[in-house]
């Protein structure tokens, strides 16, 4: 991130903070309804806006998504009188939980939760030892074939939003005391479209969409209705995703790939409700499931951001971002190896010979050997003197 963006990051910060204040005030002293909605309407209108301080991709996407959807949303619900946000909530928790996926910390016992903390960092290191490997093979992109670079392209989109919520969620816990609701749950186990979008794939998005938009369409009009009404809106919202990432005009197209899964997840209930019908195994469905999201991805959602050439922007972000990471791991190691001279313990953790045979372009083993090292250092709890 540029110093541009980082000075815009700060701006953008203090705006949001200013403007969850006030809606914050304005929703303690006014009735649910239209006299909320419309003291919310300067803040409504305001954070669409807000992602455009930013130069570059990543952050302009990241950021659009949690204040042009998620909050957008969610201060709707607010307006009716409805949850998650609530004034009551102290300012920090209602700032978060108004501006991104989250949620308070549930009762639970501190042993699962270490647990639960164990395994979200050892699949955390293994999504990223997993997308480095993808940016890496990037440098091949001009002999891949076409669907194989798109096949990439949907593992960095699912890996790449996996990992950015995994460290949203580590400064949530560390920070608020809160955790982030969980984006993701195997959808490469889907058997379904249902189950992909509806239990599996981005599930801050189904949370928001079901109250606002599936749950009063279908009171009005039915089950179908809801569920092609609910894939609508997600269509349309992805194409103001869309301009963020590639500031060009709608082409329709994101709209067209919602709507059809739409239709076909309405097609798939009317076929459930048959018991006498066949179905097909599991094993079955789950290949099927993938390969049909995959190939209608490569014709109609991937086109919008190929086509502007926004791709080649978006890898060119993260080589720069590996760049970073590179330089970063080598300082760090070089600071390592000078700590391995005063206690004999940080010796045997940093191993400098090997790390003297790692070359510059190997960033797969400076990601490996960093994931090891992390994982060594939480169950020695030693984490906190990388701060010094």
């Amino acid at each position: 991130m540029s110093g541009g963006d980082l000075r815009s990051l700060a701006a953008v910060s203090a705006t949001v903070t200013a403007a969850m204040c006030y809606v914050r005030f304005a929703a303690g002293r006014l009735r649910p309804g239209l006299p909320r909605l419309t003291a919310f309407l300067p803040v409504l209108a305001v954070l669409p806006f807000l992602p455009f301080a930013f130069s570059a991709i990543h952050p302009r996407a990241i950021s659009g998504f949690f204040l042009a959807w998620l909050a957008e949303f969610k201060l709707l619900r607010l307006a009716a009188g409805k949850g998650p946000l609530h004034p009551s909530l102290p300012f920090p928790a209602f700032v978060a939980v108004a501006s991104g996926p989250v949620r308070l910390h549930g009762d639970g016992p501190d042993k699962a939760q270490g647990t639960s903390s164990g395994l979200d960092l050892a699949s955390s290191a293994v999504m990223a030892a997993l997308l480095a490997v993808i940016v890496s093979l990037y440098w091949y992109q001009e002999a891949m074939n076409q669907y194989v670079l798109l096949t990439l392209y949907a593992f960095h989109v699912y890996l790449a939003l996996e990992l950015v919520l995994a460290s949203a969620a580590a400064a949530a816990r560390a920070l608020l005391g809160m955790d982030l609701e969980p984006q993701f749950d195997r959808p490469y186990l889907s058997a379904s479209l249902r189950d992909f979008w509806g239990r599996r794939w981005n599930l801050s998005v189904p949370a928001v969409l079901r109250p606002c938009v599936h749950r009063p369409v279908r009171a009005r009009l039915g089950t179908a209705a809801g569920v092609l009404a609910t894939f609508l809106v997600s269509g349309l919202v992805h194409e103001l995703m869309f301009y963020y990432i590639t500031l060009r005009p709608p082409t329709g197209e994101a709209t067209a790939f919602f709507t059809l899964h739409g239709a076909c997840a309405v097609a798939e209930a009317w076929w459930a409700r048959h018991d006498a019908w066949w179905r097909p195994p599991r094993l079955v469905a789950t290949p099927l499931t993938l390969a049909f999201v995959l190939v209608t991805a490569f014709w109609l959602f991937f086109p919008p951001i190929t086509r502007p050439g926004a791709d080649k922007l978006v890898i060119a972000e993260c080589e720069a971002a590996v760049a970073f990471v590179r330089g970063a791991g080598a300082w760090a190691a070089g600071g390592l190896s000078a700590r391995s001279t005063e206690t004999a313990g940080a010796s045997r953790l940093m191993r400098p010979r090997r790390m003297a045979r790692c070359s510059g372009g190997n960033f797969c083993v400076y990601c490996a050997y960093g994931c090891r090292v992390v994982m060594k250092m939480y169950r020695n709890k030693s984490i906190a003197w990388l701060l010094v």
